[in-house]
């Protein structure tokens, strides 16, 4: 019989990528308890499916011990770039530990040991506290997503151009969160992954190779821009002061002269087919701006 986990808590479970993961564990049939901090959302979530909210915050330990009561499964993505971000982290793998969950997967980053990068270094000791916590784990290494080249979509149909504040020639391991969270569920429907730390990455890839992908989707020029970083941020709409700007500087700055690896071999042995491509992504979103 398959060692799968009947309900499980989602952290994270209104943002853009653990929602995926959401919809991931809602489609094998595991119920999913959604961690949120305030109840605004929570009829949102119910109607995607989500079987309970608790509330909770990742830096109150006695809320995250009352999430954790009666579940199988912990799955936990953090907020990247914050200051605080490892504590958060840590904070949930012990109340899990202490609610006695039998399952953590931690949705860490890959390269991890790239502690010039915070957001990297930060899941080194999440990674290690879930390695000594006792429970069963999996952690994923994914690389850079797909989405976030899909938050310029609507820019790049009106204006032909794709830019990123590092070199065009630059190359940097990409995958699609959606495969991610496929993994996420495999990871919770058996046992097969328990005990992992996997890489995830559909390949490596540089934003002039970027282009002629979504050229050929849309059917017209698209030119591979190179702003520096403050004309970046500033059409981002990321505010000078934002606690999160100095460390996608960082990562910027990283890309400029170390690429990101990774390849589609993990991936492609969980999921049993290749990873989602490029072309695949594009295909997938709206070709029209908003």
């Amino acid at each position: 019989m398959p060692n799968n986990c009947q309900i499980v808590l989602a952290v994270g479970a209104t943002g853009p990528f653990a929602g995926l993961a959401t919809a991931a564990l809602i489609s094998r049939g595991i119920k999913v308890r959604a961690l949120v901090r305030n109840q605004a959302k929570a009829e949102v979530l119910r109607q995607q499916g989500v079987d309970e909210i608790a509330l909770g915050d990742l830096r109150d330990l006695a809320s995250l011990e009352h999430a954790a009561q009666g579940v199988d499964g912990v799955f936990h993505i953090g907020p990247a770039f914050l200051a605080d971000e490892a504590q958060l982290g840590l904070n949930m793998v012990g109340a899990a530990q202490r609610a006695g969950v039998r399952r953590f997967v931690f949705s860490s980053v890959i390269q991890p040991t790239s502690a010039r990068l915070s957001n990297h270094a930060s899941k080194i000791p999440v990674e290690d506290a879930v390695f000594a916590s006792g429970m069963e784990y999996v952690v994923l290494q994914p690389a850079n997503f797909f989405q976030n080249i899909g938050k310029a979509w609507n820019s790049v149909i009106q204006k032909s151009v794709f830019d990123e504040p590092f070199p065009k020639n630059a190359r940097v391991g990409r995958v699609d969160y959606r495969d991610v969270a496929e993994v996420v569920g495999v990871a919770f429907a058996d046992d097969r992954l328990n005990y992992g730390t996997f890489e995830l990455c559909a390949g490596m890839m540089n934003r002039e190779e970027i282009v002629a992908v979504m050229s050929e989707v849309l059917g017209r020029k698209i030119e591979a821009a190179e702003p520096n970083f403050e004309e970046w941020a500033a059409a981002a709409g990321i505010p000078a002061g934002d606690e999160q700007r100095q460390g996608m500087k960082n990562v910027f700055d990283y890309y400029a002269h170390s690429p990101l690896g990774g390849n589609g071999l993990t991936l492609r042995t969980i999921l049993q087919r290749e990873p989602t491509n490029l072309r695949q992504y594009f295909e997938s979103l709206e070709h029209r701006p908003i």
